[in-house]
């Protein structure tokens, strides 16, 4: 996409405030740690910590000419898992350095190991002999950034247990034992078994995580291991402890990652895990992420074809509940007149969820402008949604200044509300594990355990036991189905934040909505809720199903791999047979999805757009996960404007609210919003439109939509009954209308007494 001019003087220096922020001066004051409470914006950096200076000798390591490695006590320490880290001040950077992984992905400060003395390098393998204060980012074995073709192991139990298949939080298939299994797992239980990753480089190795096999009926891990490293895959290295092997403790059971720092960096292209000992009743089975830094190689074809740079100043790291604020603010200050920040209920622990509108007049419904919405984060875990609507209104703002003509015209003809944490608590919890070492499920839910994605009312039901016994749409509507009335008890297992975005969306008449989530690379479209009882998966459409499919496909199809046939599935689903989209009840059978409950009770058209396989990337991965989802943002966005508009209205030309629109052959209506005025989002083609209220003679309308972008125009002009006619005069004169039928009667009963 084009972005023609530049960010004016006064956008730059901002933009180098936020971008530069986490680089600190020694000793700068931290901010108000009661955050949660807090109202008023600090002006400081937002992430600004105080780090303490480094010492630093000569001469260099050989591998990395002009970096700065720190001599410590060489001891061994225990493997690290998910604990909360202590808070060190920061020390003023004087180049840039990868961002280290470690307890917050985003922030994760992890110490290296030290030993008694380095490893020998007998077999050319070079060796860092010092300790080095900075760790290194993941590999990408989780990520897929190291494809299949770079793992390789001993021995292997079958295909579907493969070395393709150890990687880091990779999930099993419903049917275990078949070609999708959740873990490398090694073809006998010996200490001659390995697993090696080939990073076709030459690497700094510093740490390895590593996790048991997922499964919901086997337990296999590994309790202990070694580490070696090679040159050449033949003549191998095998990490000391002073003069021995060292052993790295493993797992103590198959889901919680467990980290393990080399004692000293090791260069080398392979890496290979040894396993030593496993758990009794179980097998040598692992997954794993590898933790290292590649060395300058400009000469590297595969260095080559795998980097990913952007040319956005934006701010790539992962923002905590405060930070996220921050940021809101710092934009909402950049571009005053067209950001509003409010907030639209309080989480379980009381924390605010922020909301930030884009719009040219924002605060207000502008009549004949659509409403469109990005929600992330209803599952604390799964960061990469939040970050990506973060960096999407910074992007916004910087363009619409810049007189981007594409985003301005965005801004100025839709009004967007993007709310980036819907699940603020669960994050919190995701945010002190970090990216490697929070596991598949580590705040996922609410605090009180709640599931947000599945808590919304099941009215499917209600619809298709209606349709069943021919009440629709006589009784039973087929849009706009009423929220059933246990729901809305206090006593109802529904979370404070799905309560906060049901009242949000009645507010607020939304066109169009993506709820952004993780862990898998895919756009799935209602319905979610399989209408044969007795099945856990069947394509389930509903009547606007090709509505649906169009749209997940307009975001799959501009996304950078999810359309990508020679990409590697995520997990254990192949979604190319649909172009990177699925139909969610053909998937996985979910009742009371957002998805669903949109379509069902509201005019919004709903998606849950997947955006990674990885839940939580290391903020190393950012701006390439940025560059994969900019243009599928965009894109989406503007498909709130296919279709037809338009108002309804009385003869005296005031607009009619809550008027049906009904479109012949697609058997769910819409409703128009409170000033007349609706959006029906369709495909290109010729509508025979209807659009009926109350006390009003229905009107019907041909309507044609056609291919290029920008929803037809057909209004509708609504003459009152005869019957509502002669009640507005009753009313007007303090009477009541003539009820004929019950005069009719009373003349009857007249006759019959003079008969008589």
């Amino acid at each position: 996409m084009s972005r023609p001019g530049t960010a004016t003087p006064a956008l730059a220096l901002v933009l180098l405030a936020v971008t530069l922020a986490g680089i600190g001066a020694q000793g700068a004051a931290l901010e108000d740690p009661d955050y949660y409470g807090q109202e008023i914006w600090s002006r400081e950096p937002y992430y600004a910590r105080p780090e303490p200076e480094l010492e630093t000798f000569s001469p260099p390591l050989p591998a990395g000419p002009g970096e700065e490695w720190e001599r410590r006590p060489q001891e061994p320490r225990p493997p690290k898992r998910a604990t909360k880290p202590k808070k060190a001040p920061k020390r003023e950077k004087s180049a840039p350095e990868p961002p280290p992984p470690g307890k917050h992905s985003n922030k994760k400060v992890m110490r290296t190991k030290s030993s008694e003395k380095a490893a020998n390098d007998y077999h050319s393998v070079r060796v860092a002999h010092e300790d080095v204060r900075e760790s290194c980012p993941p590999l990408g074995l989780e990520t897929l950034k190291i494809t299949d073709f770079q793992l390789h192991a001993s021995t292997v139990k079958r295909y579907g247990l493969g070395a393709h298949r150890g990687r880091l939080n990779i999930q099993a298939g419903i049917n275990e034992n078949d070609f999708y299994d959740g873990a490398w797992c090694a073809g006998r239980n010996d200490l001659q078994q390995w697993i090696e990753v080939d990073a076709r480089r030459l690497t700094r190795f510093t740490g390895v995580i590593t996790q048991g096999r997922n499964s919901l009926w086997l337990s296999d891990w590994v309790t202990s291991y070694k580490v070696m490293v090679s040159n050449d895959s033949h003549t191998w290295v095998t990490v000391k402890n002073g003069s021995g092997d060292m052993i790295f403790e493993g797992n103590s059971e198959k889901e919680i990652p467990v980290l393990n720092e080399l004692p000293v960096p090791m260069v080398a292209r392979y890496i290979r895990i040894n396993p030593q000992s496993w758990f009794d009743n179980g097998s040598i089975c692992m997954r794993m992420e590898i933790l290292g830094c590649p060395l300058p190689d400009p000469n590297n074809y595969y260095h080559r074809r795998n980097e990913m740079t952007t040319t956005d100043d934006l701010d790539f790291k992962h923002h905590n509940y405060k930070e996220m604020r921050q940021l809101m603010k710092v934009v909402n200050e950049m571009c005053p007149n067209i950001t509003r920040i409010y907030n639209i209920g309080k989480s379980y622990q009381g924390l605010k969820l922020y909301a930030v509108e884009i719009s040219d007049h924002p605060g207000e419904h502008e009549v004949g402008e659509p409403e469109f919405h990005y929600i992330a984060g209803a599952h604390g875990n799964e960061v990469l949604g939040r970050e990506l609507l973060l960096l999407l209104v910074q992007f916004v703002c910087q363009e619409y200044l810049a007189r981007n003509a594409r985003i301005v015209h965005l801004v100025e003809e839709t009004r967007i509300h993007v709310l980036p944490s819907l699940n603020p608590d669960g994050y919190e919890k995701a945010y002190e594990g970090g990216s490697e070492l929070g596991g598949w499920s580590l705040g996922r839910w609410t605090h009180d355990g709640i599931d947000i994605n599945n808590n919304f009312p099941d009215l499917n039901t209600l619809l298709w036991e209606a349709e069943d016994r021919q009440n629709v749409p006589r009784k039973v509507p087929n849009h706009y189905i009423a929220i059933p009335e246990w729901f809305l008890s206090e006593n109802a297992t529904v979370a404070a934040e799905t309560r906060a975005v049901i009242a949000w969306m009645e507010k607020i008449p939304f066109v169009l909505g993506g709820n952004l989530q993780g862990g898998e690379l895919v756009v799935a479209y209602p319905y979610d809720l399989v209408r044969s009882p007795w099945k856990t998966q069947e394509h389930t459409p509903t009547p606007d199903d090709h509505v649906f499919r169009w749209l997940a496909y307009s975001y799959a199809s501009t996304h950078r791999l999810m359309t990508d046939a020679r990409r590697r599935v995520c997990h254990t689903e192949d979604f190319q047979k649909e172009e990177g989209t699925v139909n969610g009840a053909s998937w996985h059978t979910v009742a009371g999805s957002l998805n669903d409950f949109s379509y069902l009770h509201t005019n919004c058209f709903e998606l849950s757009i997947y955006v990674g396989c990885d839940k939580y990337p290391h903020e190393s991965q950012l701006p390439e996960e940025w560059e994969n989802n900019r243009e599928s943002l965009i894109v989406f966005m503007e498909q709130v404007h296919r279709g037809i508009k338009g108002l309804v209205r009385d003869s005296h030309g005031k607009g009619i609210a809550n008027a049906i629109i009904s479109v012949e052959g697609i058997n769910h209506d819409i409703r128009t919003a409170n000033d007349g005025d609706y959006w029906r989002l369709l495909n290109p083609g010729e509508y025979v439109v209807t659009a009926k209220a109350e006390g009003f003679t229905a009107s019907t309308k041909n309507c044609m939509v056609g291919y290029d972008m920008g929803a037809t125009r057909c209004d509708f002009t609504l003459s009152k009954t005869n019957m509502a006619r002669i009640r507005e005069i009753m009313e007007k004169f303090g009477k009541q209308p003539v009820s004929l039928p019950a005069r009719r009667l009373k003349l009857r009963g007249r006759k019959r007494r003079q008969r008589g």
